[in-house]
C-alpha cells in the first residue's frame, strides 16, 4: 500500500513531540507500516529543516519504507488538480495519512476503500487512483469514521497516549485480561517515558514470581495470602510487558519466547511453593498431588511448545493464541467446543484471579487437586489437537494474521 502525507508549515515542534515515548512523525509512519504501507509520497515544506526528516527516516522503526520526498510543492488534498499533478507517482491503492493522526495499526488496517472523497481530510482515508480520476470537481460528501486522536497540542498528546494504551490489548482478550489491563494502564503509560524495555518488565515479573513462591512455601495462611497477592501482581506485569512492547513497537521473537518462558517458570515456581507449603502443613499426600501437578505442567509446556512450532511461522510466534482460538472456533469436533470453554483458564491473566480466590478462602488443598487434574488434561488435549490441526493444515500455507497492536 502507498501512503500520501503532507507536513504543514509551523509543525516542527509537534513532529518531534513524543507520544508514548515515540516522536509523533515516527509513530504515525510506523503505525502505517504495520498496517501494510510500504511506500510514502511525502510533501515537506522548505520552511522546516530537512534534517528533521533525515533523522526520522534513519529510525529503525521506519526501516524498509520507500519514500518520495517533494519539497515546496503546494499540495492540497481537497483540490483534484493537486492529485492530478502527482498522478504519475500514485499506485492503485492509496492511503491518505494525516501527519498528526494517532491511532493503532489494527484500526488503520481495517479501513475500507472509500467510494467518495471525504469532506474532511483530518483522518486517514483509503482511496483508489481511479476514484481520484472520476471526481474531477472534488467536493466531498463523506467523513471518515476512524478512531484516533489528532495532535494539535500537548493536551492532545495526553489524550492520544490514553487512547493508545486503551487499544494496546489483543482482540482475543476476555473479561479477565481486559480487567487486568485496565489496572495496568497508568503504569504502562509511565513506562513509555522511561528507558525500561519490555524484556526488563518481563524479568521483573519473574522476580515477583520467585518471591511469591517463597511466601507460599512458608506454609501458613498469612504468608500464602501475601504470595497470592504477589502472584496477582506478576500477572499484571505479564500484561504490562506486552502492552509496552506494542506501544513502543518492540515486539520480537525473542520477547515472545522470553515472556512464555517466564510465564511457565512462574507457574512451576508457584506450584512448587504451594506444594512445599501444604506438605509442611498436611503431610505426604499433598506432596503426591504436587508432583502430579508439576509433572502435568511440564508436559503441558512441552506439548504447547510443539503445537506453537507447528501452527505458527518461526518469525511470528506471538500469533499462536489467535491461531489456536480460530482453529477451535471453526472446528466441528465436540471436543473443540469443550476445550474452547476451558482454554481461557490456562491463561495466566485468568489463573491469577482464581489463585488469589482459593488462597484467601483457605482452599489451597482443593486448588492443588483441581490444578493437578487440569494440568494433565491440558497436555493430553493439547497433544490431540496438535495431531488433529497439524494434519488438517499440513498442506495449507500459513498466512500472516492481521496486526494486533
Amino acid at each position: 500500500m502507498q501512503a500520501v502525507m503532507v507536513i504543514p508549515r509551523g509543525s516542527e515542534k509537534l513532529l518531534t513531540q513524543r507520544v508514548a515515548g515515540i516522536p509523533l512523525l515516527e509513530r504515525v509512519l510506523a503505525t502505517a507500516m504495520r498496517a501494510g504501507v510500504r511506500e510514502l509520497v511525502l510533501f515537506w515544506p522548505c520552511e522546516i529543516d530537512p534534517a528533521l526528516w533525515d533523522e526520522a527516516a534513519e529510525s529503525p522503526l521506519l526501516r524498509g519504507l520507500e519514500t518520495v520526498k517533494l519539497d515546496s510543492f503546494p499540495f492540497d488534498p481537497q483540490r483534484i488538480r493537486s492529485w492530478y499533478a502527482i498522478r504519475a507517482l500514485l499506485k492503485h491503492d492509496i492511503l491518505w495519512l494525516p501527519w498528526n493522526f494517532v491511532t493503532s495499526s489494527r484500526i488503520l488496517a481495517a479501513i475500507e476503500l472509500s467510494t467518495t472523497l471525504p469532506s474532511i481530510w483530518s483522518k486517514p482515508v483509503r482511496l483508489t487512483k481511479e476514484l481520484l480520476g472520476r471526481n474531477k470537481q472534488g467536493g466531498a460528501i463523506s467523513v471518515p469514521q476512524i478512531e484516533g486522536v489528532c495532535i494539535h497540542s500537548r493536551e492532545d498528546v495526553r489524550s492520544a497516549e490514553r487512547f493508545l494504551i486503551a487499544k494496546s490489548g489483543k482482540p482475543t482478550d476476555g473479561i479477565y485480561s481486559t480487567f487486568n489491563r485496565k489496572l495496568s494502564r497508568p503504569f504502562v503509560r509511565a513506562l513509555t517515558h522511561t528507558g525500561i524495555t519490555p524484556n526488563m518488565v518481563t524479568l521483573a515479573g519473574l522476580v515477583v514470581g520467585i518471591i511469591s513462591a517463597f511466601m507460599y512455601s512458608r506454609g501458613f495462611y498469612l504468608a500464602s495470602v501475601v504470595g497470592a497477592v504477589l502472584f496477582f501482581v506478576s500477572g499484571l506485569i505479564d500484561e504490562m510487558d506486552g502492552m509496552l512492547a506494542r506501544l513502543t513497537f518492540r515486539e520480537s521473537v525473542f520477547g515472545t519466547w522470553f515472556e512464555g518462558f517466564v510465564d511457565n517458570a512462574t507457574y512451576l515456581l508457584l506450584f512448587s511453593g504451594i506444594t512445599a507449603g501444604l506438605y509442611r502443613q498436611y503431610g505426604e499426600r499433598e506432596l503426591i498431588w504436587g508432583i502430579a501437578l508439576i509433572a502435568g505442567c511440564l508436559l503441558s509446556v512441552c506439548v504447547v511448545a510443539m503445537q506453537r512450532r507447528a501452527l505458527t511461522p518461526p518469525d511470528r510466534p506471538n500469533e499462536y493464541s489467535a491461531r489456536i482460538n480460530r482453529l477451535m472456533e471453526t472446528d466441528v469436533n465436540p471436543l473443540s467446543r469443550i476445550a474452547r470453554q476451558l482454554h481461557i483458564f490456562i491463561k495466566k491473566g485468568v489463573a491469577v484471579h482464581y489463585v488469589l480466590l482459593f488462597t484467601v478462602v483457605g482452599g489451597l488443598q482443593i486448588f492443588l487437586r483441581l490444578a493437578a487434574i487440569s494440568a494433565n488434561l491440558t497436555w493430553t488435549i493439547a497433544l490431540y489437537f496438535t495431531s488433529r490441526f497439524t494434519r488438517k493444515h499440513r498442506t495449507a500455507a500459513v498466512e500472516p494474521l492481521q496486526s494486533t497492536t
